[in-house]
């Protein structure tokens, strides 16, 4: 098995190293590393129906696709996220406790009552510390866990917390939980780097591990190609959603303004716009120019850049349309 300590702090590199390890190595991994500031969805959810979009638009908050399924995260420096990648046939999968109890046995040095929960939590006192999800590729397994250490819970909780439901899919939804700091349960606050090599050392020491393995330049450059050409496009983190359709309302000085939308591989297929507001030109033309283009909010601005808005939509400006679209 090889240890990696990955300092880097970008959500988008940090999943493709995932991903570059798990089918460009053939040794077995561990990895500890942290993320800046981010939201990591589930293979199989919609990301606009997991996030606070204002939010995370505000925060400048990256949005990032995992490979494997589960539950929206939210990540950052207080949180640490584990990997553990391991050759094993299809029977390993989904034997969460194998990979959990190695963490559990850590945090019980620190005297905290950690035990594994449900599917795939490792709780304290019924407050969950850590979520874990696992991919399948090649005899691979590759299993992932966060650990939340020192995590800011109000940013967690905003950037997490949807509007009103608006969505209709087929999209993993996930499920709200109770969460909780590690260092709430300790006499003494843990430094996070402290935290990081307690579990490091641990773990190389039940599996009879030597040094730690650096990332060679060769590594990083195969790492950010693999990050530029999948990890930080849309159509990774926004396109491979889930069919799905949005249905929204909301009143404006000019009157209310309803949306139906149909998205499919994240194009929207077909749109309806109703409401009682007024204009002087048909409200058609704009859902002709909005059909087949992408649903993120700067493709819909460039298709109605063309067009003086307040023709269609009187005391209606296309940020009030936006607003009603996403």
């Amino acid at each position: 098995m090889i240890y990696i300590y990955n300092k880097i702090t970008d959500p988008y590199f940090n999943l493709a190293a995932e991903e570059y390890l798990l089918k460009q190595f053939n040794d077995e991994c561990f990895m500890l590393w942290r993320n800046k500031p981010s939201i990591i969805i589930g293979k199989n959810q919609n990301a606009l129906a997991e996030i606070n979009l204002d939010y995370v638009k505000e925060h400048n908050i990256p949005v990032v696709r995992r490979l494997s399924g589960g539950g929206a995260v939210f990540h950052d420096l207080g949180n640490v996220n584990f990997t553990f990648i391991v050759n094993d046939d299809l029977n390993g999968f989904s034997d969460f406790r194998r990979f959990t109890q190695p963490i559990i046995d850590v945090l019980k040095k620190l005297s905290i009552n950690a035990e594994f929960s449900g599917r795939n939590d490792i709780t304290i006192d019924g407050k969950k510390i850590s979520g874990n999800a696992q991919y399948y590729y090649k005899n691979r397994i590759l299993h992932h866990g966060t650990l939340l250490v020192s995590s800011n819970m109000t940013d967690l909780s905003a950037a997490l917390k949807v509007r009103p439901v608006k969505f209709e899919d087929k999209g993993v939804k996930s499920v709200s939980k109770r969460v909780t700091n590690i260092n709430e349960h300790l006499k003494e606050p843990i430094d996070i780097e402290e935290f990081i090599n307690l579990i490091m050392n641990d773990i190389r020491q039940r599996t009879g591990g030597s040094g730690l393995y650096e990332f060679t330049g060769e590594d990083i450059k195969n790492i950010e190609k693999l990050k530029n050409e999948k990890y930080s496009t849309w159509e990774w983190n926004f396109g491979m959603s889930p069919d799905y359709n949005l249905k929204n309302e909301k009143k404006f000085l000019g009157g209310t303004l309803e949306v139906d939308l149909n998205v499919s591989d994240g194009i929207i297929k077909d749109i309806k716009i109703y409401g009682d507001f007024f204009g002087k030109k048909d409200v058609k033309d704009v859902e002709e120019m909005l059909k087949g283009v992408k649903h993120s909010e700067n493709d819909v601005k460039n298709a109605l850049s063309s067009i003086d808005i307040g023709e269609y939509f009187s005391n209606i400006t296309l940020e009030n349309l936006l607003d009603v679209m996403f």
